[in-house]
């Protein structure tokens, strides 16, 4: 019997991959980590047995995965204040103590080769786990479209929809898409050790034609953007951050061309002008 199991289940994207998980093998075979049990304990589906899995003790984390043979090792969210690659570590080197065979982790694009600092956290913990000689697959996943959540809704109200990124493609997906897609992986008899999961490439002007409404759209320039980001509330070292993605789009590193995502889903992903409306409200 193979047991499997997947870290950061109170988070989105593990709220949904521990679900997909649960209907392609019995709930029994699954154990759920997260920092706070007793919520993911009222998230998870029945039978999935709940263990602590704070990135941030590495004991508790290897006593957590005893047993386990296949892990989803979702990363963590930066500006914490024990830094994203020391929890990563705790998370590589607590796997491989407590004998898991295989990990896949979700990475980001290109992430060896990529020198994004968005990248670096993901280029080390990907080197961790090769050198940790536990098999892998890397789920390089490129744009969640709820990451522009606020831009489509300001449309969606009948504001201006405004990006600075400029003819930039992103492969913009839905972020339940990409966990789909990493839940499967981790079942998969043989999987590639390297996924490019992407949706088709598209500007931020095919995401605005692909809206209804009554709303401009504005191109602007980076100084631009990141005033409207402060005007509208946002302190200046967040806005610094979004107006960065931008840029990023910008230059070209999350252009991709691939179709590992619908090719492990089996099926296309959502339509753009569905996935929009999706995300719109949520």
């Amino acid at each position: 019997m193979t047991t499997y199991a997947i870290t950061a289940v109170t988070g989105r994207f593990g709220q949904a991959a521990v679900k997909v998980l649960a209907q392609l093998v019995p709930a029994g075979n699954v154990v759920a980590l997260a920092r706070n049990t007793e919520k993911a304990r009222g998230i998870v589906p029945a039978g999935v047995t709940v263990r602590p899995g704070d990135y941030t003790k590495p004991e508790e984390l290897q006593a957590s995965l005893a047993g386990v043979d296949r892990l989803l090792f979702i990363s963590s969210q930066p500006g914490a204040p024990m830094p994203r690659a020391e929890q990563h570590r705790n998370v590589v080197n607590a796997a491989k103590a407590a004998g898991v065979k295989f990990i896949a982790y979700t990475s980001f694009p290109h992430a060896a080769t990529n020198d994004m600092p968005l990248a670096a956290d993901h280029k080390l913990t990907e080197q961790l786990i090769k050198d940790s000689g536990m098999q892998y697959a890397f789920l390089r996943n490129n744009w969640y479209l709820q990451n522009e959540a606020a831009t489509l809704n300001a449309a969606a109200a009948g504001h201006d929809f405004v990006y600075s990124a400029g003819a930039g493609k992103a492969g913009w997906a839905l972020e339940r898409e990409y966990a789909e897609g990493a839940a499967k992986v981790l079942v998969a008899d043989q999987p590639k050790s390297v996924y490019e999961f992407a949706g088709q490439a598209r500007t931020y002007k095919d995401l605005a034609d692909a809206m209804t409404g009554n709303f401009k759209v504005l191109s602007v320039d980076d100084a631009a953007y990141k005033q409207g980001l402060l005007a509208a509330g946002m302190d200046e070292g967040t806005a610094d951050v979004v107006t960065g993605f931008q840029t990023m789009i910008r230059a070209g590193q999350l252009d991709e061309d691939t179709s590992d995502l619908p090719d492990v889903l089996g099926h296309a992903l959502t339509p753009i002008a569905d996935a929009i409306k999706e995300v719109v409200g949520q």
